[in-house]
């Protein structure tokens, strides 16, 4: 098995566990075949994103026990799929982006300057 890397080059980081995130459930944002959104940038959400979302028919906040989606908050780290970011990109509302949890796949739909100049420092929560 490879190690998945990040958009930096690196191996990929753990992007939360508490909400716990990824397409697998597992804290990062590994992508394989079933992954047809491909949650790929580790975000760490703001109230605006949030609100553009939910604006765009992407409802991030309510909660959806039967996919084990406990619903966001502004500050939680979330795995997003690439285009959903990039929607919200160019509406000038894109979430900060942890580059270190970000799946290098990413950069096959946004370029890495854009997330750069969205990275938040990776010292908070994990």
């Amino acid at each position: 098995m490879t190690t998945a890397k990040n958009v930096l080059g690196g191996p990929l980081q753990t992007c939360s566990t508490k909400p716990l995130t990824g397409f697998y459930r597992d804290g990062c944002c590994n992508t394989g075949e079933e992954d047809l959104g491909l949650h790929l940038v580790c975000t760490q959400v703001t109230a605006a994103f949030l609100a553009h979302q939910r604006e765009v028919g992407n409802d991030l906040i309510t909660p959806v026990p039967h996919y084990h989606f406990p619903g966001l908050k502004p500050g939680d780290r979330w795995c997003l799929c690439v285009q959903r970011w990039k929607q919200s990109l160019e509406a000038g509302c894109a979430a900060p982006v942890v580059l270190e949890a970000t799946h290098i796949s990413a950069l096959e739909f946004v370029d890495l300057e854009d997330l750069q100049r969205h990275a938040v420092n990776t010292a908070g929560k994990k």
